[in-house]
């Protein structure tokens, strides 16, 4: 064996035995007449001691050994002394007497130190992601993802659900984002795509009576991307037949307590998870995936700004917009210039700008003295008051106000919630703040103005006191769906889907879906729907994003074996990268140039 133990295994308990351990040289010390080696592995480090006078051999392959080595170690485990142990690491309690070093592979110098937390930029990290996935930080994600997959296919198997792949060569259907497609070779002309999601897969095991099924499934989207999203990522997918809401939020719920439970349990998890409906998500945080840890919820001034005598208020409200407003607590002793960095972050935003009040005094009492904003002799001390009283603004206290279209609006404040939350050190790290999301709008408005889009996809079930309303008000509509958050962000959505071919067709038809396309398109689960399809309903969420919040990190990438960059490519392989023109013939296709878009 080229090795017997980890070299992060061995204990005081290990004393007196003889080891062959085999990893990289993590540091090397070179003390004269004794050469100290951190050897690790994925177990972890232990020291090793070579001596000139007993070995000479091992000691003078020692001696020409660097970082990164990769080295084979004989030798005996021995307890170090009181004053020599290391509490920094696992085995500092011991070390190896080495009696033999031999030399596996000899390394370059790397690009960057494994040994050193460095702040290392992260392309090269990405570029030599073999290397960085070496220091024992990137290890210890690995293992985090490895139990946390773990503990989900142990949960789901015992809640009875049976794990089924589902294929990854799909026809392209409308899921919400771009597919990636994969040309026939054999079949000249036509297209696989990638799944977005196993959907029409695991709605169709329904069907074929599989009643509960999970994957722990690999998807595809080209989308942009951004720090918590990726082309390419893993979620568990799962179904679940003659089952209600409720069945489905109670699973959920118990699942990622036990995750918590399992893999983080320093971090506090209250419970039950609180539920709230996307309008009052909206309403009272701007978003539909609000981080619940802190309050500081915004407040609506739109009747009050009707009738105030400030031209931009008045006619935002005229024109079908809202203002509303959020407090920061303490923020009356702002500077001029603090306060307009806000309405910097809210122009990066979409907003055209931010209104401010500063109140020194109690909003009922103010008086104009006792109130600093760059538009109080425009909109006068009265409509101050009620907006200041509205906001629920106390003395030595500044509001923020925002004008526009509502969903602009809701984004800008969003943004200026998390902002205030991060200046006012209200973000607790410690709490991982679960909640759940529903009553999401069936449909919106597509943003050309043409035509009604699924909120979450065509195959989630109206709320059936709406369903009335699909032909004559769908944007009235409520869907049966529901998204799980978690320190504000979101970590996967599910619904209660159709399983009528009628009320499919109807909703195909709200979405500009005619008889001939669906037919086309998804013929084969309308004609499954003709043969005993039971009600159903399922939820998906992104591994990755939960493994980034166990983490303890904002960057997707960090919890990803081999990512991709922002621009969705691997700066490690090269890819994507053109194929050879044999290649392009196999597959019957011609690349057109690509052109660079004319400037202005």
């Amino acid at each position: 064996m080229l090795k017997t133990h980890g070299c992060g295994t061995l204990r005081a308990a290990n004393a007196g035995e003889s080891v062959t351990l085999a990893g990289w040289v993590h540091r090397r010390r070179d003390h004269g007449q004794l050469i100290f080696i951190d050897l690790r592995d994925r177990d972890g480090i232990v020291q090793v001691v070579v001596r000139p006078d007993d070995y000479p051999e091992a000691y003078a392959i020692a001696n020409e050994a660097r970082g990164e080595y990769v080295l084979r170690v004989v030798g005996d485990v021995v307890e170090r002394s009181e004053a020599t142990r290391n509490p920094n690491i696992a085995t500092g309690d011991v070390e190896v007497v080495a009696t033999s070093v031999e030399v596996l592979n000899a390394a370059k110098t790397p690009p960057f130190s494994v040994s050193e937390d460095d702040d290392v930029n992260e392309l090269v990290r990405m570029q030599y992601r073999y290397i960085d996935l070496r220091r024992p930080a990137m290890i210890a994600t690995l293992e985090l993802r490895h139990r946390l997959n773990q503990f989900i296919r142990d949960f789901m198997t015992e809640q009875g659900f049976l794990e089924v792949e589902t294929p990854i060569l799909v026809a392209a259907t409308p899921e919400g984002a771009r597919d990636y497609v994969v040309p026939s070779r054999l079949n000249p002309g036509g297209f696989y795509a990638l799944p977005q999601a196993p959907q029409q897969f695991k709605q169709l095991l329904m069907v074929a009576g599989v009643e509960r099924y999970f994957q722990i499934a690999r998807c595809f989207r080209d989308e942009d991307l951004r720090a918590d999203r990726q082309p390419e990522f893993v979620q568990l997918d799962l179904e679940w037949s003659f089952c209600e809401e409720e069945d489905i939020l109670g699973l959920l719920e118990e699942l990622f307590a036990g995750i918590a439970a399992a893999l983080r349990p320093d971090l506090t998890v209250p419970r039950p998870f609180p539920r709230l409906s996307w309008h009052e998500a909206m309403e009272r945080y701007g978003s539909d995936k609000p981080d619940l840890r802190y309050g500081l919820e915004l407040s609506d001034c739109s009747d009050i700004a009707a009738s105030s005598g400030f031209g931009v208020f008045s006619s935002t409200i005229a024109n079908g917009g809202r203002v509303r407003g959020i407090v920061m607590p303490g923020g009356a002793s702002l500077s001029r210039r603090e306060v307009d960095a806000f309405t910097t972050l809210a122009k990066t935003m979409g907003a055209p700008g931010l209104v401010s009040l500063q109140f020194t005094a109690d909003p009922a009492e103010a008086t104009e003295d006792d109130v600093r904003s760059p538009v109080l002799r425009h909109l006068g001390i009265d409509d101050a008051r009620r907006i200041g009283e509205r906001c629920g603004a106390g003395a030595g206290d500044l509001v923020l106000l925002a004008a526009g279209e509502s969903g602009m609006v809701s984004t800008v404040l969003d943004g200026i919630r998390r902002e205030l939350a991060r200046r006012l050190d209200l973000v607790d790290d410690s709490i991982l703040n679960f909640g759940f999301v529903t009553d999401f709008p069936l449909v919106e408005w597509d943003e050309d103005g043409q035509r009604w889009d699924a909120l979450h996809h065509p195959f989630t079930a109206p709320q059936s006191e709406d369903a009335h309303l699909l032909d004559s008000d769908p944007g009235q509509v409520r869907a049966r769906a529901y998204d799980t958050i978690c320190n504000g962000f979101e970590l996967g959505s599910g619904s209660i889907r159709i399983h009528e071919r009628d009320l499919q067709m109807q909703v195909f038809e709200l979405l500009g879906v005619g008889a001939d396309e669906a037919q086309q398109r998804f013929g084969h689960m309308l004609n499954a729907f003709e043969y005993g399809a039971p009600p159903h309903g399922g939820f998906a969420f992104g591994i990755d994003r939960v493994a980034m919040l166990l983490a303890g990190t904002e960057n997707i990438r960090e919890v990803i074996a081999f990512p991709k960059t922002m621009s969705a490519s691997d700066p490690m392989t090269g890819a994507p990268m053109p194929i050879t023109e044999e290649q392009l013939e196999e597959l019957h296709l011609l690349v057109r140039e690509a052109v660079a878009p004319a400037a202005g």
